[in-house]
């Protein structure tokens, strides 16, 4: 079985210096001293960083002066230690734990909303009985990790409900995709809490599934591109060269007549994943969740609007993934690189 580390380390291995190489043969004026850098994710599916490895493919970062290297880890909080511990430059946390990480003195800021609209929903079996997530009570919900995003996603929404974690309802990590599919087949798990490329994966693998999420919280935001702030300020060209890199590999990724090439690269970055037969409905679904919602499309790829963030700090300090109120919360995230990004 291939583990995260080695298809990380496959899929990058061909890759690394690919952007490189395209500006070189491309356009030699535009050859310049790469800087080696460490992109850390909470998940190994390359569908999932779509413009990260289209970046990659396309030679973009190769053209902003970066080498990136893609490390999947488990989970948000593991992302966040990595940061911390100086192995990751650059990473994909949620916002949950970036709140929390904030609160307890790390100095991470969001940069990136990489999907603005919610990346997680709550599943169940198309033939259960639940109908919303009050039904949930007294069963087991799965989740990825322990404390990943999607920990803080559905708690927010059981907070609402009145209800709370090993009182009301139970979390169990079952992981992400296939093995997921194993607890919902063993009905170990009641519902579960996945991201898009989870749903996807499910449905390939036979189940049947319906989303009980909320209509209020699909709004919420996912997974989006921080730094500490000590690491902003030691390479302040950083968040400008990286965020321009995945802004023009979005916009690549949504004409239609580059999809081929697009899937391509994400091949090229999970090879395991490429070969499902639900790789292109992901990349649908993907780039769907990653075009700005109509009210913010004319602020461009990687906005952040203040009102997302205080509603989810206030659900997390509703549900108690924070112990109280962060004083400012514009401390955690900036929109001051949307415009030069979107240039």
């Amino acid at each position: 079985m291939t583990t995260r580390s080695q298809l990380t380390r496959r899929g990058f291995g061909r890759l690394a210096f690919g952007g490189t190489a395209l500006a070189a043969l491309g356009s030699p004026a535009f050859v310049r001293a790469q800087t080696a850098i460490t992109f850390a994710v909470p998940n190994p599916s390359a569908l999932t960083w779509l413009p990260y490895w289209v970046a990659v493919g396309e030679g973009y970062f190769g053209e902003e002066g970066l080498s990136p290297t893609l490390e999947a880890i488990d989970g948000s909080s593991a992302v966040l230690q990595a940061m911390t511990a100086g192995q990751a430059q650059i990473g994909a946390p949620g916002p949950g734990p970036t709140l929390g990480a904030r609160a307890r003195g790390v100095d991470v800021k969001f940069l990136y909303n990489l999907y603005p609209k919610s990346v997680f929903g709550l599943l169940v079996k198309d033939d259960s009985p639940y109908q919303t997530p009050a039904d949930l009570k007294g069963t087991v919900i799965g989740v990825g990790t322990a404390d990943g995003a999607e920990v803080s996603f559905t708690s927010a929404i059981m907070a609402d409900l009145g209800m709370t974690v090993d009182n009301d309802f139970t979390y169990l990590p079952v992981g992400d995709g296939g093995t997921a599919a194993v607890a919902f087949l063993r009905d170990e798990v009641n519902s579960y809490a996945g991201a898009v490329s989870d749903a996807a994966i499910l449905a390939a693998r036979g189940l049947n599934l319906r989303e009980i999420t909320p209509e209020a919280y699909l709004g919420f935001f996912g997974n989006g591109i921080a730094m500490l702030e000590s690491q902003m300020a030691a390479m302040p060209d950083l968040a400008p060269a990286f965020g321009r890199a995945l802004v023009r590999a979005t916009r690549f990724a949504s004409d239609p007549a580059n999809k081929d090439a697009c899937l391509a690269h994400c091949a090229a970055g999970n090879p395991q994943e490429g070969e499902q037969d639900y790789a292109s409905s992901l990349f649908d679904g993907v780039l769907v969740r990653m075009t700005p919602t109509d009210a913010y499309i004319g602020e461009g790829y990687g906005y952040q609007p203040p009102e997302h963030w205080q509603a989810i700090h206030d659900s997390a300090v509703a549900s108690g993934a924070l112990s109280e109120p962060i004083s400012d919360l514009s401390a955690v995230y900036t929109n001051e690189f949307v415009g030069g990004w979107n240039a």
